[in-house]
């Protein structure tokens, strides 16, 4: 049987993959940027240009 996995081991949580990324200089400063960007956003209540997150209201009243 062809895998990656070890043979006899479980596949890995997500909590283990996270835990990964966040040991990852990179991974975690793009992550706050973007996490940054999303509530700036919000606060502003900017809805055109820039990014815009996929849980963001299309129309708000």
């Amino acid at each position: 049987m062809i895998g990656t996995q070890e043979q006899g081991r479980m596949p890995r949580s997500g909590i283990e993959i996270l835990r990964e990324k966040i040991d990852n200089e990179d991974y975690l400063n793009e992550a706050i940027q973007r996490i940054a960007q999303v509530l700036s956003n919000e606060i502003l209540d900017i809805s055109q240009g820039g990014l815009v997150h996929g849980r963001q209201w299309k129309k708000r009243k």
